[in-house]
């Protein structure tokens, strides 16, 4: 009997994973009671003898799979993946999988929602009624009228334009690889990253984390962005450099910013983002919604059932190196 390590902390309560997986003949292996996450040492213990994994954000890496012999899926529940070393996963013949196309509309409202929060001065104002009187009442920006900028306009990045248009914003996006119709329909104007910086009231990050995006919201790149301007970011902490937030945050020009994701997760007690004011943060949550979740759940577990009973779900897959002529069991390969 194959088993699967559910580790993805959302996969602990039960959901319709365990009835998909059990009823391929899986066993599940699941985290160790009152534990979100495995620590580095509980994680190696826990994939050995495992076939597949259902995987968060934490580190596959080529010496990881050297020393898991068994594992044959590591099966992302979310569409990032950039915590998987694939090219390591290729070499050891091991498919990587996604789910696309189940959580865009979520992480397209927490960032509108993050978003509006800060335009309006959230978390301050909240704060501010904790505290007590005499309260300052400061104008914020409306939101409609202005101008968001898209970086990365693929489903994520399109599901936040179309909301961004309702609310009367002007919309344009830096996406190297456009869906034209998309584009046209909506009349979004495609420009630079530069340009986008400069010419944008709001920027909201949508792009993979990769070595071309690592980064990329650095000192330098924020210090183009207009006076007042306010960045959020739902896709991979390292696309922006927080020490460098920090200090644009302070000084200008950025008047506020948001994050859903970090460099080290959980952020740590001691992150200095913790000490800025103008700052709103979130738990790595902004594609967990109860839709996006049950879809996930569905998605993760039926890919890996349909690599066990020899299919190949195409869509899923990421490995460009690995094709149909695929096989769970490598003697059959």
């Amino acid at each position: 009997m194959p088993t699967v390590l559910l580790a993805h902390p959302g996969y602990s309560s039960g959901g319709p994973y365990e009835a998909i997986l059990e009823k391929a003949g899986f066993s599940l292996r699941k985290k160790p009671e009152g534990s979100d996450f495995f620590n580095e040492e509980q994680f190696r213990e826990a994939l050995q003898g495992c076939e597949a994994v259902i995987a968060a954000t934490e580190p596959y890496s080529r010496s990881l799979m050297e020393q898991t012999p068994d594992l044959r899926v590591i099966a992302r529940s979310g569409v990032g993946y950039d915590a998987v070393d694939v090219s390591a996963a290729d070499v050891h013949d091991i498919v990587v999988t996604t789910t696309p196309g189940t959580n865009e509309h979520s992480v397209a409202e927490h960032a509108l929602a993050m978003m509006m929060a800060i335009a309006r001065g959230f978390p301050e104002r909240d704060r501010q009624v904790r505290r007590g009187p005499p309260w300052t009442r400061r104008a914020g920006p409306r939101m409609a009228g202005k101008k968001l900028g898209i970086m990365g306009l693929g489903r994520i990045g399109q599901a936040l334009a179309t909301r961004a248009i309702g609310l009367g914003m002007q919309v344009i996006a830096f996406e190297p690889y456009p869906n034209e119709a998309f584009i046209q329909k909506w009349k979004i104007k495609r420009v630079t990253l530069q340009e986008l910086l400069t010419e944008s009231d709001f920027v909201s990050v949508h792009v993979p984390l990769c070595e071309a995006t690592h980064g990329v919201i650095n000192r330098e790149t924020m210090n183009q962005m207009k006076k007042g301007s306010m960045l959020v970011n739902t896709s991979r902490g390292g696309i922006v450099i927080e020490e460098d937030l920090v200090e644009i945050l302070k000084n200008g020009p950025l008047a506020a910013a948001a994050l859903d994701v970090f460099d080290t997760e959980p952020l740590p007690l001691n992150s200095p983002l913790l000490a800025v004011d103008n700052l709103l943060l979130s738990p790595h949550l902004a594609g967990l919604d109860e839709q996006s979740a049950y879809d996930a759940s569905v998605m993760v577990a039926e890919s890996i059932v349909a690599l066990f009973e020899g299919k190949w779900p195409s869509e899923c897959v990421v490995n460009d190196q690995l094709d149909s002529t695929w096989r769970w069991n490598r003697s059959d390969s």
